[in-house]
């Protein structure tokens, strides 16, 4: 939905710049703060359908419970990683809530807004990264999709 109104408000834009030959104030801003929020917020979406990018050529040359293994190893790295970036962006969101900052352009959209993204995102990211781990673990979910007759 965000990147739909996004495409909207360029059209937007566009009309506003070319055809009535005015500047354009908030647009701009409005659409790079929402590509970034639905990219931090439809992240954990992704991960739930298995929309993203995966190269599997490894776990298809191995054995089950080897591919168990490096699902979970795999998950673990992506979710401290993931879980680092959570914990540093939220003092950073804090900071923007407390202080009151907002855009330098003359729409002075409030920062913590567009911010929050990124926190929320990244803790349902993790919430699903532990969710898929449980699940691989306890043999409730094939490791990759693959089930055991898969392979080279």
């Amino acid at each position: 939905m965000l990147i739909l109104v996004s495409i909207f408000v360029i059209c937007h834009m566009v009309f506003v710049r070319a055809v009535l030959g005015e500047s354009s104030i908030w647009q701009t801003e409005f659409v790079t703060f929402s590509v970034i929020a639905a990219t931090f917020l439809g992240s954990p979406y992704i991960l739930l359908t298995g929309g993203h990018v995966a190269v599997d050529l490894v776990p298809l040359m191995v054995t089950n419970p080897t591919r168990r293994l490096m699902f979970l190893g795999g998950y673990a790295v992506a979710l401290a990683f993931v879980g680092f970036y959570l914990v540093a962006s939220v003092p950073w969101w804090l900071e923007a809530w407390h202080s009151g900052q907002t855009t330098p352009s003359i729409w002075k959209a409030r920062l913590w807004i567009p911010y929050a993204a990124v926190p929320v995102g990244l803790f349902l990211l993790c919430l699903q990264m532990i969710t898929d781990m449980v699940l691989v673990a306890t043999g409730r979910q094939l490791p990759f999709g693959l089930s055991p007759e898969e392979g080279l």
